[in-house]
């Protein structure tokens, strides 16, 4: 079991119900375990981040990056983000916002091939 930080559960609800344009279009392809019969939860808190979707079964972690993710500041804050889930042993996938629509069923071949 890993460690997730409590205080984050409304957050995460939060953001479950206020989803972006991408993450429903995502959501839509990887729900009801249409990858790989691969289960995925969306939002889901790992130590003291919200991770926009993760698969338990294969520790996968996929993130997706809106145009505030490429500031200096959010980049810093995602490569350590992403070295703390990998020292746990999770894989990580970053796919800009764009990326998904233009190509998405190559950031699925992608997702697929990483479960």
């Amino acid at each position: 079991m890993l460690f997730y930080n409590s205080q984050l559960k409304i957050l995460a609800r939060n953001l479950r119900k206020n989803m972006t344009n991408t993450e429903k279009f995502l959501w839509s392809r990887l729900r009801m375990k249409q990858l790989k019969n691969k289960q995925f939860y969306r939002q889901k808190i790992i130590g003291n981040y919200i991770i926009d979707f993760y698969c338990q079964s294969s520790k996968f972690v996929i993130e997706l990056d809106g145009g505030q993710h490429f500031e200096n500041n959010k980049t810093i804050e995602d490569r350590k983000r992403d070295e703390y889930l990998r020292n746990l042993g999770l894989k990580i996938l970053r796919f800009p916002d764009n990326e998904v629509f233009r190509n998405t069923n190559v950031v699925l071949q992608l997702i697929y091939e990483n479960l």
